[in-house]
């Protein structure tokens, strides 16, 4: 039996090094390298291949880590080592993980990293409807037609939301549930209908919340929570 060709992007993600994003622009950057031979984008590997990022062997003998983090306000989600607030360098973790989408700098929240980069890439895909909820003060009382409004959907980025779930918590607070990940989307949102945020706290992604995490701290996620999060994903689509 011939062993099997997987892209070069995935068998790079699969040994927690990066997200396939990153091992694209790696390769691009002529990092990599298939045995002797330069790689290319489109490239394919097998269990027989060796791989070199920087001559270094990649090997896949990293535990896969999963973790939940209350990110404060002022940490960005990047690992680029020029921001002096990147996610990463404030962790400080013993690995090399990375964050599984985004929060903006100015939100707090839940926020997962992961060195899997397969299960980056499922969660991240358009099109696969994987709840986020958020609880969001503005500046000024709420009204049921803001409720409807944002429910129906809002027209942002030369597109309309999605029709979301959008629950009034008191005067100032509501609750919203997006499957979408538009840039700064309800930031924008709320902004087209003249609202403006005060305090956007992230407190789920799929079935993990955010109870029982400090703000600024982070835990394992546990075999049940990685359990759940595997089954949500399993049929994702590229």
């Amino acid at each position: 039996m011939e062993p099997q060709h997987i892209s070069l992007n995935k068998y790079i993600s699969d040994t927690g090094r990066c997200s396939r994003r990153e091992a694209d622009k790696l390769i691009e950057a002529g990092r990599v390298r298939i045995n002797d031979v330069i790689a290319k984008k489109g490239n394919r590997a097998t269990a027989m291949d060796k791989v070199y990022i920087d001559d270094i062997l990649v090997t896949n003998e990293t535990k896969q880590v999963y973790l939940a983090f209350n990110k404060p306000v002022g940490v960005t989600c990047t690992s680029d080592p020029n921001d002096a607030d990147n996610i990463i360098s404030h962790l400080n973790y013993k690995e090399r993980i990375f964050p599984i989408g985004r929060l903006d700098k100015m939100s707090q929240g839940l926020l997962l990293l992961t060195n899997d980069g397969d299960i980056v890439n499922k969660i991240l895909r358009a099109g696969n409807y994987h709840e986020k909820e958020y609880v969001v003060t503005v500046n000024k009382p709420i009204d049921n037609a803001f409720i409807k409004s944002m429910a129906a959907g809002v027209p942002i980025l030369d597109t309309v939301t999605n029709p979301c779930k959008v629950t009034k918590l008191d005067e100032f607070t509501f609750k919203i549930i997006l499957t979408q990940g538009l840039n700064r989307q309800i930031r924008r949102m709320c902004e087209y209908l003249d609202y403006r945020v005060r305090t956007l706290n992230r407190v789920r992604i799929m079935n993990i919340n955010l109870e029982g995490i400090a703000y600024d701290s982070w835990r394992y996620l546990t075999e049940t929570e990685i359990s759940g999060l595997m089954d949500m994903v399993k049929d994702s689509k590229k």
